[in-house]
């Protein structure tokens, strides 16, 4: 089978915001839409129009994608209705996106306990609600719900209802073990019979984790016949997550040798992907991870570091560039330096492998990593870290003073309210603008005050917004946790030409943090539009 095509369709704007403690934002949908797109995955299932207020608005201006196929979620039309009667179906099917995924029961017990109609109606609301998504342009998909479970309890049924959205125009039929409590062997059992039932209709596998064995049942599905594999980035999802896609992604293509709509020279891009939703949702990184962790191809000593260093293959599945990993006992290594150079190469960046600069520069930004900043996700803080090191970025500004302040009082109607008021002074070339103003929050007034003094002397950067700001807790100085931590701010961007970018900071200090973050956005912006740097 190496060789044969896999199909990877990603839910996490959907599976993964049922995570508990997960609630993505628009900027972060469109973020990490961005992200899979440009890995080269094949299907992003945004979320469920109709849903929510954050579904629908990032449907109504669904980033554009250049290879991926936008999906929308929905259930098929209820008992009693036709499917251009049923509201939700038709919000739905109305998401202006390539592909729409409708879920279905295929057990018997849920059609009659749950939705409370006939065996027979249940698959008449199947078909017909599969031959309206056609009908509207849709790529028209069907998740069988509880496939698995129907499947044990009434094989015939559960098939049938598969056989049902067939007759519909499903182009993707797709198993699922929604509580996942299934076997590799029931996975095997009941995709053979699909296929058996269907020789001609494209199967996929949709696993969840609550035995962990998600991604074991979805390599099972795929060898059973299925050639679509549904699942999250880092296998988030409700209760215990779904079919991770970042482990699933180097099993299928270096161990199985499948293809799929990743190009072999993107994998390296792996590890960053992961970190961006670890990122996005405020969460630490899986250091023991597969393939991506920071502890995946870590060596300690003894006799596996002995056995290591004389041959990495050792205890070495894959080498770890192949995934964007890092060796982590090698400092200066050529793989080490050539992922290095790798990512400079991302921002166009050229630098001779033999610069005397490079170990320098590799190493501060191995130690910044290591004390919190996350140059994965915080490209334009990357590129701009090197670029300084190269001499290539001129001296646009330099942020001096700021002093901020809060005050808790009741107002004039007895209201209590809490303003910040920030002062900065900002020094470009020769000429030291000094700027106040009032903002919501201590980091909104001092981004207020550096934006007034920037843009009076680069009009240019008015243009610029910022859309999300993060900020994470990463350590203590005093090792007791609490209000002294070290702090990570991480800030995106956008310009009125629809660019984003994200900066970095690190501190003890949230306002310095966000300052540090606020001045390499500002200063990358400059820098890409080609603005010169006043003389001094």
């Amino acid at each position: 089978m190496a060789g044969e095509r896999i199909w990877l369709f990603d839910t996490t704007l959907r599976d993964g915001a049922q995570t508990r403690g997960i609630d993505f934002s628009v900027a972060d949908k469109i973020a990490i839409a961005r992200a899979l797109d440009d890995m080269g995955i094949d299907y992003i299932e945004g979320g469920w129009p109709g849903a929510n207020p954050t579904d629908d608005e990032f449907f109504a201006d669904f980033p554009k994608l250049n290879t991926a196929k936008s999906v929308a979620f929905g259930m098929t039309r209820r008992g009693g209705r036709s499917a251009s009667n049923d509201a939700g179906l038709v919000a739905v099917m109305s998401a202006e996106t390539d592909a729409t995924c409708l879920v279905g029961k295929t057990w018997d017990f849920h059609v009659e306990t749950a939705l409370g109609v006939a065996l027979e109606e249940n698959l008449e609301m199947i078909t017909s609600s599969i031959a309206a998504v056609k009908d509207r342009g849709r790529q028209p998909m069907f998740d069988c719900e509880h496939f698995f479970d129907g499947y044990k309890n009434n094989p015939e049924y559960a098939v049938s209802a598969a056989v049902a959205a067939f007759k519909g125009g499903a182009e993707w039929i797709v198993l699922c073990d929604t509580n996942g409590g299934s076997m590799p062997e029931d996975i095997v059992k009941g995709v053979t019979a699909v296929k058996d039932a269907l020789p001609e209709a494209n199967i996929g596998i949709h696993c969840h984790n609550d035995c962990g064995l998600a991604v074991a049942n979805s390599i099972a599905a795929v060898e059973a016949g299925a050639r679509q594999i549904q699942g999250t980035i880092n296998g988030i999802g409700e209760r215990c997550g779904n079919a991770n896609l970042i482990t699933l992604i180097p099993n299928l293509m270096l161990k199985y040798g499948y293809e799929t709509g990743i190009p072999h020279d993107r994998l390296p891009k792996l590890k960053a992907l992961s970190r961006l939703l670890d990122d996005r949702i405020n969460r630490l990184p899986n250091n023991h991870a597969p393939y991506v962790g920071d502890a995946a191809f870590a060596h300690k000593g003894g006799l596996h570091a002995s056995a290591a260093q004389k041959d990495p293959r050792t205890y070495e599945h894959v080498p770890p560039e192949t995934v964007g990993n890092t060796r982590e006992y090698i400092v200066s290594d050529q793989s080490g330096k050539a992922n290095f150079l790798a990512r400079f190469e991302d921002f166009g960046i050229e630098v001779d492998k033999n610069d005397s600069r490079l170990d320098a520069l590799i190493n501060d930004v191995k130690d910044k990593e290591f004390k919190g900043w996350a140059f994965d996700t915080a490209e334009a803080s990357m590129e701009m870290l090197v670029r300084r090191a190269l001499g290539e970025v001129p001296d646009y500004f330099m942020i001096g003073r700021f002093r901020v302040m809060d005050e808790r009082r009741f107002n004039a109607k007895g209201d209590l309210v809490v303003e910040s008021e920030a002062t900065v002074t900002v020094r470009v070339g020769e000429d030291a603008y000094h700027e106040a103003a009032v903002g919501n929050g201590p980091v909104n007034a001092v981004d207020t005050a550096i934006r007034k003094a920037l843009t009076r002397a680069y009009p240019q950067l008015s243009g610029v917004a910022l859309v999300d700001y993060k900020v994470r807790i990463l350590q203590s100085s005093n090792e007791q946790g609490g209000t002294d931590a070290v702090t990570r701010v991480l800030i995106e961007c956008r310009d009125d030409q629809g660019q984003d970018w994200t900066s970095v900071g690190v501190s003890t200090n949230i306002i310095d943090a966000s300052v540090m973050a606020l001045a390499d956005a500002m200063t990358w912006k400059l820098f890409k539009d080609g603005v010169s740097a006043p003389a001094e």
